[in-house]
């Protein structure tokens, strides 16, 4: 199902297609993107029959959310390449079972991807759609040395506010926020 499109991207659900099944693989196994997303996260994958277990719990994750929150594939309109993934979620809290009220934006670009804009492009889209709901402020949460994503949550305009350890189990991450009131 297509949650929204910009110029150049389709913002979609991921789905158990192998086409797809097998990229998240290819993502989610290399180190130069996991090495970005926590020890917490159960990354990386070690062997492609994973990424179903992935999609697998995204869904579980998002089951009640409908289609404002979720974890989405970015396609490539010119190519249908799914470039990576962007998320918008209840950040967990120092529990991480426990959601929060804040809400996270965050992204996941293939190596193949990175350095076109599509991580700001897709990032753009699902914030801009969830201030317009009436959510005050939009968080993007950063590993701190991870300079290519800080340069995404800037150029969505998001202030960096310092280092945070209310969320993800007390791990020490950069925050940003967008908020709604400018």
């Amino acid at each position: 199902m297509t949650v929204l499109t910009t110029e150049r991207l389709v913002v979609r659900d991921w789905t158990a297609d192998p086409g797809d099944l097998a990229r998240i693989y290819d993502i989610y196994s290399r180190p130069e993107v996991i090495r970005w997303l926590g020890a917490a996260s159960g990354l990386p994958l070690t062997d492609p029959a994973g990424a179903a277990d992935r999609l697998a719990w995204w869904r579980e994750r998002h089951a009640g959310h409908g289609s404002r929150y979720g974890t989405w594939a970015i396609e490539a309109r010119a190519t249908g390449l799914v470039v990576g993934t962007v998320l918008l979620k209840p950040l967990p809290g120092r529990d991480e079972r426990v959601p929060t009220t804040d809400i996270e934006v965050g992204w996941h670009l293939h190596p193949d991807s990175w350095g076109h804009g599509y991580a700001t492009e897709a990032a753009r889209a699902v914030v801009t759609r969830e201030l317009a709901a009436g959510t005050p402020q939009v968080w993007a949460v950063v590993a701190p040395g991870n300079a290519a994503s800080a340069a995404v949550a800037r150029r969505l305009g998001m202030a960096h506010v310092g280092r945070r350890t209310d969320w993800y189990g007390g791990e020490e991450l950069d925050a940003f926020v967008l908020r709604a009131d400018g």
